[in-house]
């Protein structure tokens, strides 16, 4: 109030009119000309103090390494063996170039050569192969014409 008071007179340029006295304890400043209130204005102010509670966080699992439910140990398809079966009636072009083409990883040297160990010896392996494919294998080189022998051993015998 003081302050403002002050900021009054050196706004006007002069105290003319105004009463400047120091303030004391519990009086207030009163202007000349101006009637005052006699009630003393008292302000109380009210502390609240909020108190915060912990609140317990439920940790959940961890997620390092992910659960193993099924069993790692997976355990290779039984291979098959291919065998060609020798046959009087073959036509060595033919049969050479319907294994080629039958079997994937087959070239002619090596068809021709499974060839001649099948004649000689009665039977040839072609290939090492799981039971789906070996017998895929099978079924069309029996479908050729003329047909093609072939028959399947587990690799184990």
């Amino acid at each position: 109030m003081k302050l403002l008071t002050l900021f009054l007179a050196c706004l006007l340029g002069s105290t003319h009119g105004f009463v400047v006295t120091p303030q004391s304890v519990g009086s207030s400043v009163r202007l000349a000309g101006q009637a005052q209130p006699e009630i003393q204005i008292k302000t109380k102010t009210k502390v609240e103090t909020k108190t915060r509670q912990k609140v317990e966080i439920k940790k959940k699992a961890e997620t390092g390494d992910p659960l193993s439910r099924r069993d790692d140990d997976f355990q290779d398809a039984p291979m098959f063996k291919v065998m060609l079966l020798a046959d009087n009636g073959y036509d060595v072009e033919h049969v050479v170039t319907r294994m080629c083409a039958i079997i994937d990883d087959l070239d002619e040297g090596a068809a021709a050569t499974v060839y001649q160990q099948a004649m000689a010896t009665g039977k040839a392996m072609c290939g090492k192969y799981p039971f789906e494919r070996a017998e895929l294998f099978k079924e069309q080189l029996l479908r050729s014409v003329p047909m093609i022998f072939a028959d399947l051993e587990d690799e184990n015998k």
